[in-house]
């Protein structure tokens, strides 16, 4: 495609430099009268502050927009995107600054962390959640009345950005993606116009922005399902690293046999040595097991988990009654930000020979710069259409598999290459789809798009090209 087609330029193929020299200049009078329509801070590239409001949580990624918009409201929503049109400038969005994939250069970024909006209903059990709220908000006010979201590894991260994307958390296998849960969005478009999609009232563009992450506007709200979670009996168990061929295949055997109110998955670590971890962690390999019942019976769940825990010698963990608050208990994601390049996929299958495959590429005899390679179980909900039909990929998955580098300058030609070979190495068990916010890092919307099923891609597409003709979302993962 060429330079000229608008909704292409965004790609990871084109230099920072390129990107930024797209934006076109505007008189400092028009920032202006942009700081007159907001109720927000405006920063333009030179100012101080301006770094610091587009922060990522994944350093290895800077952003250097041209203008930066902090959002309080719908209201300065509507009002940025109405201004960087009419401006000719591409909108970027951002929250908590988890999930970015390329330098926004020369783009008007939208930060919405100030949005911090959150109520419960606990009779129709659903929580309208906007755009700048972290997981751990919704899990805290949703505990008192025995309800929890459907968050993911960690309560960290933004709700819309990780819901847009599909979203699979510890009870994913009960209760499907958390895409499948919501029931309204609230969502400024390219025309500046705030709409609210719901299975009634627009519903081809709510099918598509649940699934379509950024790609046709900027979400100001949703309104979600809370489910009942009363207890959990979960955890995390850390075994010594040099068990790992026989903890791996013994969790290839294990998980595919587990009740769908259980979640699992496994972990390949290669920790630093830093005075915060525990001691017996400190610079060390190990493996990682995770664990999540929802079910009642805490005796059935020691049961199921005893095959896994007899499978290699355990360096330290804990699994047993624990409340919904405190479920970043069982990844133990961390929480202070970190430079890192990422890739992930889906599995059709986990056999001996992809275990071995991957041993081979990453495995504890190796010295690499692989931080982490996770094997998430799918299946359950997570394999069944959602019961309002939505553009979410990666339902054909059985495996979601998660590889974390280093992401420093002075590895920078290195780490893409050993992740990228040990996601190759497990190319012969590739499911066709990959769940976007699995993608990590990406080389252009062509990978992006590769994620989706071709008929979900085609439809997809269709709507983005009604909603936003001219391409102005077209940062982040865009297709």
């Amino acid at each position: 495609m060429s330079l000229t087609e608008k909704p292409e330029l965004p790609s990871a193929v084109l230099s920072d430099t390129v990107l930024a020299t797209l934006a076109p200049a505007f008189p400092a009078g028009a920032v202006d009268e942009l700081r007159g329509r907001v109720h927000g801070p405006v920063y333009v590239a030179g100012d101080d502050g301006l770094a610091a409001e587009v922060a990522t949580w994944n350093v290895a990624v800077q952003h250097t927009p041209a203008v930066a918009v902090g959002a309080t409201c719908a209201a300065d929503v509507a009002a940025a995107v109405s201004w960087a049109v009419a401006h000719d400038l591409r909108v970027a969005v951002q929250a908590t600054g988890h999930g970015p994939v390329r330098n926004a250069a020369g783009s008007l970024m939208v930060t919405t962390r100030r949005m911090q909006g959150v109520q419960i209903d606990p009779e129709r059990r659903t929580a309208r959640v906007e755009a700048g709220v972290k997981w751990a908000r919704v899990l805290e006010a949703a505990a008192e009345f025995g309800l929890a979201g459907l968050c993911g590894s960690s309560s960290d991260v933004g709700v819309v950005g990780y819901t847009l994307g599909g979203g699979m958390g510890s009870l994913g296998r009960q209760y499907g993606f958390a895409a499948d849960h919501v029931h309204a969005v609230e969502i400024v478009t390219a025309d500046g116009r705030l709409r609210r999609l719901t299975a009634d009232a627009e519903p081809e563009l709510f099918w598509a922005v649940r699934g379509g992450k950024g790609n046709l506007g900027i979400v100001t709200a949703l309104e979600i399902e809370l489910v009942p979670v009363t207890g959990l009996y979960a955890g995390g168990i850390f075994f010594a690293g040099d068990d790992a061929p026989a903890l791996l295949h013994r969790f290839r055997q294990w998980a595919p046999m587990l009740p769908e109110h259980i979640s699992s998955s496994i972990a390949l670590l290669r920790l630093p040595d830093l005075e915060f971890l525990p001691p017996p962690l400190r610079g060390q390999t190990v493996v990682h097991l995770r664990f999540a019942s929802a079910g009642p019976d805490e005796a059935e769940a020691e049961r199921l988990l005893a095959p896994m825990k007899e499978a290699g010698r355990i360096v330290l963990g804990y699994v047993g009654p624990i409340r919904t608050t405190e479920m970043d208990s069982i990844h133990m994601d961390p929480v202070d930000p970190m430079p890192a390049f990422e890739k992930g996929l889906l599995l059709t299958d986990l056999t001996e020979e992809a275990v071995d495959a991957l041993l081979a590429a990453a495995g504890p005899q190796l010295d690499v710069p692989v931080i982490m390679v996770e094997i998430r179980l799918m299946g359950g909900a997570l394999g069944r259409p959602a019961a309002v039909p939505n553009a979410v990929p990666g339902r054909s998955g059985a495996f979601a598999v998660y590889v974390i580098g280093p992401g420093v300058p002075e590895l920078a030609q290195v780490v893409p290459a050993v992740v990228g070979g040990v996601v190759g190495a497990l190319a012969p068990w590739r499911a066709a789809e990959t769940m976007i916010n699995f993608l990590g890092d990406v080389s252009g919307p062509g990978e992006v798009r590769a994620a989706y099923p071709p008929e979900t891609l085609t439809r997809l597409r269709a709507v983005k090209a009604a909603v936003d003709p001219a391409g102005i979302f077209t940062f982040g993962h865009a297709i």
